[in-house]
């Protein structure tokens, strides 16, 4: 699943006057815990999705999810963006905005809260939303780790 988050008109000023290009945000995703984002910058629109679409690919992550949302709340910053996400029930869609939608839309989630304070640059955003999602550990790592059973991990006897 790819979806295109945002195209800039980028412009460099040489001695000559303005070299007008195009930058492009990309997000990818297989709608079953993996996710990436890129950016392409090209003279063209059609060459700057198509690189930031590589990138993408190259940069892709894997997500732990708990039946399309996730295991606990996040917070994830940055720069400027702060982004909030918190798991919900079934039924309730995914309540984002923008740039965070087209993330979690990639990566399969299908149920959640989220909030975007701060700045709302789409690159900022996109990013601190995939850092937020990667940082997430499964209860069956963490278990691993510390060498117990999940049901000693998450309270329930």
């Amino acid at each position: 699943m790819e979806k295109l988050v945002n195209i800039r008109r980028v412009v460099k000023v040489v001695k000559g006057g303005r070299i007008f290009g195009f930058s492009a945000l990309v997000v990818v995703g297989d709608g079953n815990g993996k996710v990436g984002y890129g950016t392409g910058k090209a003279r063209e629109v059609p060459a700057a999705i198509q690189k930031a679409m590589d990138k993408a690919k190259k940069a892709m992550k894997s997500v732990p999810l708990k039946n399309g949302t996730l295991y606990y709340p996040i917070t994830s910053c940055v720069g400027a963006a702060n982004v909030y996400m918190q798991p919900a029930s079934e039924g309730t869609g995914v309540i984002a905005g923008g740039p965070m939608r087209s993330v979690l839309e990639a990566v399969g989630v299908h149920n959640i809260l989220a909030k975007c304070h701060g700045t709302r640059n789409p690159i900022s955003v996109v990013r601190a939303t995939v850092e937020g999602l990667t940082s997430m550990t499964s209860p069956q790592s963490v278990a691993a780790k510390r060498g117990k059973t999940v049901e000693q991990i998450t309270g329930e006897a």
